[in-house]
């Protein structure tokens, strides 16, 4: 069906376009106010905008993809890089997270966000989640996470955590009562907003009581977001959940009442099969952070068997310190080579299964319409630089893409129709300005490590 004439369309063509999961020639998109309208080679756009005015960009030397989507992801981790590397996960988390993430302050984590998101946007990530749990009493950290997003022309899924353990830091802990009259005041902010969308994410079972995850899960229903939690991440959690509730960690969110359609569980490194059949017959998704989960230790999501049980799968970088990379090209590539060792298989999972997984399996696990170039859908694209020779030779371009690709042909990047990366440059932020805040914030920190 043809698209309503219209003066505002925009075609974006390049040498090819990954449609569906195939790479077509001399193909992308044609999009209005935002939207993807049409998707094929240039003769099918052309035909699909007969009768309207089209303003036409023609990405030269380029293959457009959908924009990667990070499912999982804690921006202003970015700025504890190298501080607790290499220890082991309790050490770190306390050495790193809870020793310094309470000193940020709203301008700290602005500048985090902004660290974060320009270089995920360098990396052609287009839309993230970030699961943020810095609070401070209100919900200025959590907006100046959306401003960041905003000012770089970025899609930002504010994952506002609901967080009550007292051993966590005061910065991160709230009542009840308090976290969900805060999420539903940002989520009622941010409606109509299609860069700032706004998700209960109780952190965990360790993180969050069962009366704050039934709470988070209540106002989840009431707002209409995805429910995103922390689980089976590390062996230990499973044992603390066998002690404390007598259950295995997703049983126990099952008894809470919080798992089902809108759950998405982070990691799940140790679900046994048991929990992962209870997973998909709740309908629940997976947000799965290969490279994190081997930086910290974790262990390995059994993927394979989820996807094969039908679980919407997406990927996530999580924070900067827990992997030191914000690439979900990279995940992409994590993702299968972790799968093919695990089951001593090199057919387990195909490139572009995981290539799935980190464009529209992002989206389904946000509750978004994107991740695909596709008419309904939104117009984030990523344009490759074909001269790159990571991308060499060129008999299939999807399986370079997840295994080849090298960082530098990123060049290109749009969100929502618009150019936010050209040639590899940002489009409404030096880079140095914020390579200068983080300088600045930084500059004493290692001193006091």
């Amino acid at each position: 069906m043809r698209p309503p004439v219209s003066a505002a369309l925009h075609a974006i063509v390049g040498d090819f376009a990954v449609i569906e999961g195939h790479a077509r020639a001399d193909a992308g998109i044609l999009c209005r106010d935002g939207a993807i309208v049409a998707a094929g080679t240039r003769a099918e756009l052309s035909a699909a905008a007969a009768g309207a005015e089209v303003t036409w960009t023609h990405a030269a030397h380029r293959v457009l993809t959908p924009g990667t989507v990070n499912a999982h992801n804690h921006s202003f981790q970015s700025l504890l890089r190298g501080i607790a590397d290499d220890r082991p996960f309790l050490e770190w988390r306390d050495q790193a997270l809870y020793r310094w993430a309470p000193r940020l302050g709203q301008g700290g984590v602005e500048i985090g966000a902004l660290l974060a998101f320009s270089e995920m946007l360098l990396h052609g990530v287009t839309t993230v989640c970030d699961f943020f749990y810095i609070q401070d009493g209100g919900n200025d950290n959590a907006r100046a996470v959306l401003a960041a997003g905003r000012r770089l022309g970025m899609r930002t899924v504010l994952g506002r955590c609901f967080y009550d353990w007292d051993g966590a830091p005061a910065a991160f802990r709230e009542s009840p009562a308090e976290a969900r009259s805060r999420f539903l005041e940002l989520a009622r902010e941010v409606a109509g907003d299609p860069l700032a969308f706004v998700l209960a994410a109780p952190h965990s079972l360790h993180g969050a009581s069962p009366r704050m995850i039934r709470t988070a899960a209540e106002a989840a229903d009431e707002a209409q977001t995805p429910l995103h939690i922390h689980l089976a991440e590390e062996r230990y959690q499973v044992d603390d959940a066998l002690t404390r509730f007598g259950a295995r960690p997703l049983h126990v969110v099952d008894q809470l009442d919080a798992l089902g359609p809108r759950t998405v569980a982070v990691h799940g490194c140790w679900f046994d099969e048991g929990e992962r059949a209870l997973l998909a017959e709740r309908g629940a998704g997976l947000a799965y952070n290969p490279g994190s989960n081997m930086f910290l230790g974790d262990g390995v999501t059994d993927v394979v068997d989820l996807s094969a049980r039908g679980v919407r799968i997406g990927l996530g970088t999580d924070g900067g310190c827990s992997n030191s990379r914000v690439s979900v090209f990279d995940e992409m590539r994590s993702c299968a080579l972790l799968q093919k060792v695990q089951r001593l298989d090199g057919g387990a999972i195909s490139a572009e299964t995981c290539f799935a997984m980190g464009t529209r399996g992002g989206g389904e696990v946000l509750g978004l319409p994107v991740g695909r170039l596709a008419p309904g859908y939104r117009a984030d694209v990523v344009g490759l630089d074909l001269d790159d020779p990571s991308l060499w030779p060129a008999f299939d371009l999807v399986k370079n893409i997840v295994y080849a690709l090298s960082a530098r042909a990123i060049r290109d990047v749009w969100v929502e129709g618009r150019r936010v990366v050209e040639d590899g440059r940002l489009c409404s932020l030096d880079l140095a300005e914020i390579g200068a805040k983080v300088r600045e914030l930084t500059s004493s920190w290692r001193s006091a490590a």
